[in-house]
């Protein structure tokens, strides 16, 4: 069989043992310590838009605490991006919450503003005025932060920016991550850089970052016993994973360039075939390309061509299937405009990461190539 190739493996640099064997040197392994400060410290400076950032143990916590912090509550309304992986949603759930799914936009495949409005106004007539909306920028396209921004606004409504995707994107020249009332940032295995897992909320305030990181070390009070009057998580991001995130910012910048040189080698070598298309970038959007993705022109294409792929030892991954259509939200109110089902049906992620040989990459095209060929 032949060598298998991944659709968006760990990319380590060897920046990242420093800070590691010095946590372990020092024999600080546990959760806190001198990479954990470090490692917000360097996502604040990279962001640059006086943010202060909290290290947890994933994005989803991220988006959690961002939640509990707007104060949605059991019986309250959450308007979220139905194009998105289910960790987006999973957590208006925990707090006892209802989600409200939105369709998207065929510019960004993110939230569409008009759909977005729409809902919010149904749900304000119905007496279900939304507690926030979780905007996603999906595959590390920015989402149309005027637009929704300026609705959420009118409404006043919070946003918790969804940058789980987007590290290293930007909106008109700023970093997404900055423009939520609450933003968060996932390093999972298979994102633009990783610290194996983890993720961080980024806060406005350092008083709601310090109400985060409370909350996320099981919020104990300030006593000399346990003391909680709160309940509390174990969502805080550990020295030796903060140590991996610190290796990996110093080669952020490089990740990208190489993610968008992955997505441009794709697009031209592949752009002459009628049935492929690509997502191009709106004047003002820039993204890091976590993902490159394609859309083919019907669904049996797009799985012909994943099995080719398979059969190659090359994964591949049709788009997120909307949160409208899982079976734990089918019950849920969405508002819809077909957009999202027709790119789970005809979408398709090529194979990304930073770590792609020119031979991996020409592997894929090839592969691709031949299919339709023979297709």
């Amino acid at each position: 069989m032949k060598p298998k190739i991944w659709l968006s493996a760990p990319h380590m640099s060897g920046n990242e043992l420093p800070f590691i064997n010095e946590a372990f040197n020092s024999n600080w392994v546990a959760p806190l310590g001198p990479n954990v400060n470090g490692f917000e410290n360097d996502l604040q400076s990279y962001l640059m838009e006086d943010r202060y950032v909290a290290a947890l143990a994933s994005g989803t916590s991220a988006l959690h605490l961002s939640l509990i912090l707007l104060g949605v509550d059991y019986g309250d309304e959450v308007i979220c991006q139905s194009k998105t992986f289910s960790a987006s949603a999973n957590p208006i759930i925990y707090q006892g919450a209802t989600p409200v799914f939105v369709d998207s936009e065929k510019d960004t495949w993110n939230l569409c503003p008009i759909q977005l409005e729409i809902a919010i106004k149904d749900r304000i007539a119905k007496g279900r005025k939304p507690k926030a909306i979780i905007a996603v920028h999906l595959y590390g396209m920015p989402y149309n932060v005027d637009e929704i921004t300026k609705i959420a606004l009118k409404y006043n409504i919070p946003i918790v920016e969804d940058s789980a995707e987007s590290l290293g994107s930007q909106y008109n020249g700023r970093n997404c991550g900055t423009f939520g009332d609450f933003s968060i940032l996932s390093f999972n295995g298979n994102k633009i850089i990783t610290t194996s897992g983890g993720g961080a909320l980024v806060t406005k305030s350092l008083k709601l970052k310090e109400k985060a990181v409370f909350l996320a070390t099981q919020a104990r009070d300030n006593a000399p016993h346990y003391l909680h009057s709160e309940i509390g998580y174990n969502y805080r991001m550990s020295n030796i994973v903060a140590g991996i995130g610190r290796g990996q910012m110093t080669i952020l910048d490089s990740h990208v360039a190489k993610r968008r040189s992955n997505y441009q080698l794709y697009s031209n070598s592949l752009k002459h075939i009628d049935k492929i298309t690509f997502l191009n970038e709106p004047e003002g959007y820039f993204s890091n390309r976590w993902l490159s993705c394609i859309l083919l022109d019907s669904e049996n294409t797009r799985e012909g061509l994943r099995l080719a792929l398979e059969k190659e030892n090359i994964e591949s991954r049709p788009l997120w299937k909307p949160m409208h259509q899982q079976p734990i939200f089918k019950k849920h109110p969405s508002y819809l405009n077909g957009v999202s089902d027709a790119l789970f049906n005809k979408g398709l992620c090529l194979p990304s990461g930073s770590n792609l040989t020119n031979n991996e990459l020409e592997r894929v095209i090839s592969t691709i190539k031949a299919y339709f060929v023979t297709c």
